[in-house]
């Protein structure tokens, strides 16, 4: 039988975690408040990296918050709504933004890649029993 790694405390503390969601959340910050970002050169390509990259970043904030906050009967609820929160203050800071606008659908990919994240989240935790994928109150 194979034996379960423990992850150190200190990586794996609620400190660590909220620091790796500031630190996410500071790396989608600067990415929205550069004038522009690369671009693919067909315009088709373009759009599907852009959009999948909103859905991505936001299914692994919605992951994040939910590894973070404590246990109660609206964590996953809390952690999708905590996402949206800042996915619509992230388009609203893109508005001030030289070159850049904010746009509704952003938000709303942001909202489905954020309930993406949190469904293979609790399919792989139920998939492993809740063993390999370990929170600090489960």
């Amino acid at each position: 039988m194979l034996e379960q790694r423990r992850r150190h405390p200190v990586f794996d503390s609620r400190t660590a975690r909220w620091l790796m969601i500031v630190g996410w959340m500071a790396l989608i910050f600067f990415l929205s408040s550069q004038p522009q970002l690369p671009s693919a050169p067909d315009p088709l390509a373009d759009l599907i990296f852009k959009k999948g990259a909103h859905f991505t970043v936001y299914a692994v904030l919605a992951v994040l918050f939910r590894r973070a906050l404590p246990p109660n009967h609206w964590i996953w609820a809390l952690s999708w709504i905590f996402t949206v929160l800042y996915a619509a203050s992230d388009e609203w800071h893109q508005s001030f933004v030289p070159g850049r606008h904010s746009q509704l659908t952003d938000v709303l990919i942001d909202a489905c890649g954020a309930i993406a994240g949190l469904l293979i989240f609790w399919w792989l935790q139920q998939r492993a029993g809740g063993k390999v994928i370990s929170t600090l109150h489960e």
